[in-house]
């Protein structure tokens, strides 16, 4: 066919057909949607708001620092894929779409951030605040670093980011909570009732034996929860630092030698002191307000005069290495308590430097701390020795044997675990891996694997290795009803008491609510007792289950319902009353839960607001662009339009 279409081009006239032919493909790709790819994004576009293009390379840029900060956050590192799961894409690129709106209101609403203003926000902000709680130019240059800003590109974002805050502050300016809705809050969680009781014994109910029939329709029903779980037979060889160290061969020489090394850092507090200090513009003024205090004036009047208070003062109660000046930590840890320095050349001026409480350096003895050294020490000497045994076992499983057998070789004793299921229990229930290092991973590993084959070594958490053979396995399987009939009437039995006991209470409840006393029910009951428990709070109230507790505040006052109990028996219970204590607006609770849930409301609010501006601006998302640079779904169909 190729050779066809060269010939049919060496002449004008087959030339002209060609072109009209590939015309025709080209239309009809343009009529059918793949002119998609060339309509509504430039190059390298990754969704339009309205006239705003947000690109690929701004959504990814945006991506690499959110995820950054989330590793900062969580000192960890955090792979795409688990970002992906966590949606840091989809939330990133629904800021971005936010943000490109909002600048696009502020735009037709006229409105604009100076200079001024945005050096006075960025002057202080307290993350660029130094020791002196001054702005730190050195301080602001490094955190722009750190986030991948030039000053520029932080400054063009401040001036956005303050523009949008003005439309948001405009929404939001003097939104207050309804009083109907604080006291509906101060309802629900100062409610207080009291109810009357009695308990209806799963003995007031008999079921008679169930027939054939019914036990092999309810054995048929629920067959698989009769079934028998997977069982193995392990070898496991644990081998760590802990597990082989032997602290009582280490001497009490070895364990005070290192005691001397390391007991300033570990044991040892070193000296604090609550520091103050007063910035002056230059020595001068330092030393005339140094001899003012000599003469009688306070440190507190000095302060004062500066419109200072002794919070923006202070430094914190730190140790020598806590002050980054060195001068002002030789001064400051030269002086008594209480006394006030002479002028101190700082950093960022003269200072006058104040300590108001010495905190003494402390250490622990050694015959306090010398069993955690012996243990220490043994276990950094076991470390060597794990190394050695994990090339000795792996060589004699590299020779064919097994792992009992490379195990002894090494002068290891294996631990057999029998008969254990996926969850670490036997056949009857109880813990067949107790104690085992490493416990989840292991049995995880242990039933991907089968017997004979040569799996891969663990490495534990703690430090060590981990070994681990299948050496039987019993296949999970459905047993017959005989295998299993008193479980499977038990359970039977069981279902029809609760039935029963459950249509009993739902009658007495009946009655209850139609007019008969708690009292006369229990009567007729057998002289059942009836019991009174008061202050029943939403967190529960002593002598009641916890779980009964929202339905006592469900039900009406004077109203009746029943909980079922642990041992299938019944509570009927009736309402008595309901005393909720006056709302006080300006009580601590109340103004903390207020400001909560103005927050919430103020969030509402403006999600309200930005659906509205996205949906009238309106909303493009390429699809194929946003998974290429978050590397994950290409279906953000809560933003596409």
């Amino acid at each position: 066919m190729l050779d066809s279409m060269r010939a049919a081009t060496q002449s004008w006239i087959g030339r002209g057909l060609m072109a009209m032919v590939m015309g025709l493909i080209i239309l009809s790709f343009v009529i059918w949607g793949i002119g998609d790819i060339f309509r509504g994004f430039g190059a390298g576009g990754l969704a339009k708001v309205g006239s705003v293009e947000i690109t690929a390379a701004e959504f990814r840029d945006a991506y690499q620092s959110e995820l950054l900060r989330m590793q900062r956050r969580a000192r960890r590192n955090i792979t795409p894929a688990e970002a992906r799961k966590l949606g840091l894409d989809r939330q990133l690129l629904s800021r971005l779409v936010s943000e490109a709106a909002l600048d696009q209101q502020a735009q037709k609403l006229g409105l604009a951030v100076s200079d001024k203003d945005i050096t006075k926000a960025i002057m202080n902000d307290p993350s660029f605040k130094g020791p002196t709680g001054r702005f730190d130019k050195q301080k602001f240059e490094q955190l722009l670093r750190d986030n991948g800003f030039t000053e520029k590109t932080f400054v063009r974002e401040q001036r956005s980011s303050l523009l949008r805050s003005e439309i948001a502050d405009a929404l939001t300016y003097g939104l207050e909570i309804p009083k109907a809705m604080l006291a509906a809050i101060h309802r629900f969680q100062a409610e207080v009732r009291s109810a009357d009781y009695m308990e209806l014994p799963v003995a007031g109910v008999s079921v008679p034996a169930p027939s054939p029939d019914q036990l092999q329709s309810y054995f048929n029903d629920r067959r698989a929860s009769f079934a028998t779980h997977e069982y193995r037979d392990l070898v496991v060889l644990t081998l760590t630092p802990a597990l082989i160290a032997k602290p009582d061969q280490i001497s009490d020489a070895d364990a005070q030698k290192r005691y001397d090394e390391v007991k300033n850092e570990k044991f040892g507090s070193p000296e604090k002191r609550a520091v103050e200090q007063i910035l002056f513009p230059d020595e001068a003024a330092a030393a005339q307000a140094r001899a003012r205090i000599g003469a009688g004036t306070s440190f507190d009047a000095i302060l004062k005069e500066k419109n200072l208070t002794a919070k923006d003062a202070s430094l914190g109660t730190v140790a020598r290495d806590g002050l980054v000046d060195k001068n002002v930590a030789d001064a400051a840890f030269a002086l008594a308590q209480g006394e006030v320095s002479g002028p101190v050349k700082a950093q960022f001026g003269t200072v006058l430097v104040r300590v108001t409480s010495i905190v003494p350096a402390s250490l622990k003895p050694f015959p306090e701390v010398s069993a955690e050294l012996k243990r220490e020490i043994a276990a950094q000497r076991a470390r060597t020795e794990v190394d050695r045994l994990h090339d000795a076992i792996e060589d004699q499983r590299a020779s064919g044997k097994s792992l009992t057998e490379a195990a002894k070789g090494a002068g290891l004793e294996p631990r057999i675990v029998a008969s254990v299921d996926a969850a670490g229990l036997n056949p009857k229930g109880a813990d067949s891996a107790s104690g085992l290092e490493n416990r989840a991973p292991l049995l995880k590993a242990a039933f991907a694997s089968d017997v004979g084959v040569d799996n891969d070594t663990l490495r534990v958490p703690a430090g060590g290795y981990q070994w681990f053979e299948v050496a039987k396995t019993d296949k999970a399987r459905e047993k017959t009803l005989e295998e299993v009939k008193p479980e499977v009437e038990k359970a039977w039995r069981d279902d029809e008491t609760a039935k029963l006991m459950a249509a009993k209470a739902d009658e007495l409840v009946k009655k209850i609510n139609a007019g008969e006393t708690l009292a006369a029910v229990a009567a007729a009951e057998g002289n059942v007792k009836v019991k009174h428990v008061a202050n029943i709070k939403r967190t529960g109230a002593e002598g009641l289950p916890v779980n009964i507790t929202p339905r006592i505040f469900d039900t009406p006052v004077r109203g009746a319902g029943s909980f079922r109990t642990d041992d299938g028996g019944r509570i009927l219970f009736q309402v008595v009353d309901s005393v909720v204590s006056p709302v006080d607006y300006e009580s601590a609770d109340l103004v903390a839960v207020k400001d909560t849930v103005k927050g919430g409301l103020i969030d509402d609010v403006l999600a309200e607001y930005l659906a509205k501006l996205e949906d009238e601006l309106g909303v493009k998302v390429n699809a194929a662009a946003f998974a290429a640079a978050g590397g994950g779904s290409n279906e953000p169909a809560d933003l596409a339009d």
